[in-house]
């Protein structure tokens, strides 16, 4: 008697766990205010006063948002966020997480992540997506006029591949 087995072999290459896609991406921002530019957010420097130049600022807008581009689809499993220390924390208050492939409305139409209730000033906190996959993230002060200061965003996930997109399509 003989046995046939068919062996059927999935290999699947991914980010490793733990490394910060984030690096990679573009970023934008609503504005730019007292030279915070979007790139510091990405620096891997979560230093959390301002003059030490590793944080961005908005002008002080209505909905005020920075956005990163991922330059491919991603499951993002965790974004985490290092805010401002020397002064103005709760700013980040209310704050919402978006990820998606959309620019509609410059990305913050994108399906939510979280609303962010408060992080201490210079703390760094981790939000679960739970594999929302996306290509944009986007960090959005929704419904009020406020500056936007964020010193460190961190994001971890694996890459979406084409046979997946594809088979998801299929589906």
């Amino acid at each position: 008697m003989q046995v046939h087995v068919k062996l059927h072999l999935t290999i699947t290459f991914c980010t490793c766990p733990g490394t910060n896609i984030a690096r990679g991406g573009k970023v934008d921002q609503s504005s730019v205010g007292w030279s915070g530019i979007p790139e510091r957010v990405v620096d891997g420097n979560r230093a959390c006063i301002y003059k030490q130049g590793s944080c961005s600022h908005t002008k002080r807008e209505l909905k005020p948002w920075w956005r990163l581009d991922l330059l491919k689809t991603f499951k993002v499993k965790t974004v985490t966020i290092t805010n401002r220390k020397d002064c103005c924390s709760d700013r980040l208050n209310g704050a919402e997480i978006h990820i998606g492939n959309s620019l509609i409305d410059n990305g913050n139409t994108n399906p939510i992540c979280t609303v962010i209730k408060s992080i201490a000033g210079g703390r760094t906190e981790t939000f679960e997506c739970y594999g929302m996959e996306g290509r944009y993230i986007n960090i959005v002060i929704p419904n009020r006029k406020e500056y936007l200061t964020l010193c460190e965003v961190e994001v971890e996930g694996t890459e979406v591949s084409t046979e997946e997109k594809r088979l998801c399509l299929l589906d």
